[in-house]
């Protein structure tokens, strides 16, 4: 796992008012804790986002098969699947998300495991919601900033010879 760095709790004074033009990004919470879901969730609804909350990594599975999202914000410790084995599938079916990762412990045994597995920013419990909205901030400017930097292909037939996954 690669991760940029580690928010602590009061690492995130700089979150920002709400976006108006970011409420069309959508971000996906997945933690099994009712009550911090919950208040993940209203947080970033109040700062504009669209979001979507489930209660663990295997219901985050299929929610990412019906929708595309901008972020994941994932929990580790979870039933069923654990956030690095979501990141894990979520890598290895080649999906592009970003990932914040909320966890009480950084999971250092499946971090040296799992070199391969990328999480942008991981984010200690207990978090300050300025934390987790400064978090989300840099992590969607950075993909919009990547996006804006490189620009579209010059032409999109290119895009459509391009080799795929085992060709």
């Amino acid at each position: 796992m690669t991760a940029k760095h580690i928010l602590l709790r009061d690492d995130a004074s700089s979150a920002l008012s709400p976006d108006p033009a970011k409420s069309s990004q959508r971000i996906l919470v997945v933690e099994d804790d009712r009550f911090l879901r919950q208040i993940n969730t209203e947080a970033l609804v109040d700062s504009g986002y669209e979001v979507n909350a489930v209660a663990d990594g295997a219901c985050a599975w299929d929610a990412l098969q019906l929708k595309n999202y901008d972020l994941l914000v994932t929990d580790n410790c979870m039933p069923k699947v654990t956030g690095i084995e979501l990141v894990e599938k979520i890598r290895s079916a080649r999906m592009a998300l970003p990932v914040i990762m909320a966890t009480g412990a950084v999971p250092r045994d499946e971090r040296d495991r799992n070199l391969w597995v990328q999480i942008n920013v991981i984010l200690l419990k207990p978090y300050t919601l300025d934390a987790l909205l400064g978090a989300v901030k840099e992590v969607l400017f950075m993909g919009d900033y990547a996006v804006k930097k490189a620009g579209p292909p010059t032409s999109w037939q290119s895009m459509s010879k391009m080799p795929g996954p085992g060709t």
